[in-house]
């Protein structure tokens, strides 16, 4: 019996230095990457963050859409499509999740190339809106934003470059040339849609910086590119004209007060402000904003500003903090990720959570010149809802990998 339990033993020890990665019987490293569960954790908030993003669009939404005619007086409108997006959505993300990451390594040069391509697609056949032509009209579905599918591309490309290669970033012309390959997607969305070409922008030169030890290039781009975009916008703010409607926004966000007679830029960050102080400690109820009479399009970029109304501070500070523990898991799957790759698409999709929630609460609150930045899971749009919570789906599928269990 003795020699019996010597042997299981000795068997148990074996297989426990195989899964570390120690060398076992013959020499041989060898390293076992279990399959575990994903973390439950992420998927959980993300799940409630859409679910308060079905509510609060409703709310925001019904007396503008049952007064109508375009909508056919229908108060649930926005309510129905948003629903039947975190529908999509939850599917996107469960079909991720079981998808190994690793597939989409090998399809990020075709997914990128498919970005671009229909990025340029959309300039040629898309709908134009407020002025900006962002969508393409797909039969059924409606429209398709294929910004979004370019945050992704962008995401995996870069990811796929460096981990292929880890001397890329060391030299210049490589190095330049990683960049480009976000340039060049960003000067595509930039057409139509300046505030979506600086996420993504910030998103692939946030993955190579994360991967780089040269910090100097860094420095002296970021100025150079802050630099540019604030001359850019002092000139429009300065033309009487009104030629650059960007610098309308940035002379607005310095007065909005001075901005609101007419079509005043300054009008809609004002009504927010408005909505945000009588939200007051806990709001005023679901359903019960005013301000959303007011707010064009409420249940769109700005709809943080009826969530601090009707949500109050308190309520207001729970969807922050929901979005703070979406953001700290994503950090620890990047860390515990199993590879490069692994870790530098997680990486990409927690930058890309984070800077658009960052930037949207900054753009409601007026610490910011306005954009068009959507609140991630939470505003209304098919597209971007279904595209984040796939990302959040391969999110979910890097930590089934990870090397520390979640």
């Amino acid at each position: 019996m003795s020699g019996t339990a010597s042997v299981g033993a000795e068997k148990r020890r074996n297989r426990k230095k195989a899964i570390s990665g120690k060398t076992d019987q013959t020499g041989t490293i060898r390293t076992i990457i279990r399959v575990g569960s994903m973390d439950y954790t992420i998927y959980l908030v993300a799940v409630i963050l859409a679910a308060i993003g079905v509510v609060m669009v409703f709310s925001a939404s019904y007396l503008s859409a049952g007064a109508s005619k375009a909508l056919s007086y229908d108060s649930f409108y926005y309510l129905k499509k948003q629903a039947i997006f975190a529908v999509m959505g939850v599917c996107a993300m469960h079909l991720m999740a079981n998808v190994g990451y690793r597939y989409l390594q090998k399809l990020a040069l075709i997914i990128y190339i498919i970005a671009n391509a229909l990025l340029v697609l959309v300039q040629i056949i898309g709908l134009a809106s407020h002025g900006a032509v962002r969508w393409i009209p797909v039969p059924v579905i409606g429209q398709f934003q294929p910004s979004e599918v370019a945050k992704l591309a962008v995401i995996l490309m870069v990811a796929f470059l460096i981990s292929r290669n880890k001397d890329i970033l060391k030299k210049w012309p490589t190095f330049i040339f990683v960049c480009a390959v976000v340039g060049v997607t960003v000067a595509l969305i930039g057409i139509g849609n300046l505030s979506t070409a600086i996420i993504v922008g910030v998103v692939g030169i946030g993955i190579i910086f994360i991967s780089s030890t040269h910090l100097l290039r860094f420095v002296v781009g970021g100025l150079a590119a802050v630099g540019g975009l604030v001359g850019y916008l002092v000139k429009g703010m300065l033309d009487p004209s009104g030629g650059n409607w960007r610098g309308g926004r940035f002379a607005a966000w310095l007065d909005p007060f001075g901005n609101m007679s007419g079509n005043g830029k300054g009008y809609q960050i004002v009504q927010s402000l408005y909505a945000i102080a009588s939200g007051g400690l806990f709001g005023l109820g679901i359903g019960m904003s005013r301000q959303k009479t007011f707010l064009p399009e409420a249940h769109n970029d700005i709809i943080f500003s009826i969530i601090c109304e009707e949500l109050g501070f308190v309520g207001a500070a729970m969807v922050l903090l929901l979005f703070g523990i979406l953001i700290w898991r994503g950090i620890r799957v990047a860390l515990n990720a199993p590879d490069t790759f692994g870790s530098l698409v997680a990486s990409g999709i927690v930058i890309l959570i984070a800077v658009q929630v960052l930037i949207n609460v900054a753009v409601v609150t007026n610490t910011i010149p306005n954009t068009g930045i959507p609140l991630p899971l939470i505003s209304y749009g098919g597209t971007s809802l279904v595209v984040t919570m796939a990302l959040v789906g391969i999110l979910l599928n890097i930590s089934r990998y990870s090397k520390e269990r979640m």
